[in-house]
């Protein structure tokens, strides 16, 4: 097998999935930690995890809730509260559904627009002090790794989940599959 090859799960050494997944662990509790520690800065003026639903209407389009909360793989009462802070501030707003005139659809409003591209430029401004020091190519592949490993999560997020599912009392899920030998 060569680097170029695809392995099977099974080719995958644990130490280097360890490794992968020790990282994953950090980022997310790091970037969690920042995210509130944001919110706290600023009296809860600033929402992270809320400014997520800005940029998925800039890029998506008009939604309802319940889409946007499938969007955001996120609950409805989340996006729900989330929603409520936005359209207060006057970042989002409600409007009637073209398809059907008795739901609505969320949008961004121009002050909206205005506060994403700031929150835009800040996060760019981040991310290019992160990269600075990498050379052009490594960032280009990390770009597009990045892209490959969300992809791949997406798409064995269903499995992961109803295979949880499937070990209700979830000590099964723990123990070790039997050997038939």
């Amino acid at each position: 097998m060569t680097d170029d090859d695809p392995a099977t799960s099974t080719d995958i050494d644990d130490g280097l999935v360890d490794a992968i997944a020790y990282e994953i662990a950090r980022l997310t509790k790091l970037r969690d930690r920042t995210n509130a520690q944001i919110s706290a800065l600023t009296g809860g003026e600033i929402e992270p995890a809320a400014f997520s639903i800005l940029f998925q209407l800039i890029h998506g389009g008009p939604k309802r809730s319940g889409a946007l909360a499938e969007a955001l793989y996120s609950d409805a009462s989340t996006i729900s509260r989330q929603v409520a802070s936005l359209v207060k501030r006057g970042l989002i707003e409600r409007r009637a559904d073209p398809a059907d005139g008795r739901a609505s659809v969320l949008d961004v409003t121009p002050a909206g627009r205005t506060v994403a591209a700031q929150i835009r430029a800040r996060r760019n401004d981040s991310l290019r002090d992160m990269l600075t020091d990498w050379p052009p190519g490594e960032r280009e592949v990390f770009s597009r790794l990045l892209h490959r490993f969300v992809d791949g999560y997406e798409g064995t997020r269903q499995r992961m989940l109803a295979d949880i599912a499937a070990h209700k009392d979830l000590k099964s899920y723990y123990e070790p599959a039997e050997s038939n030998s």
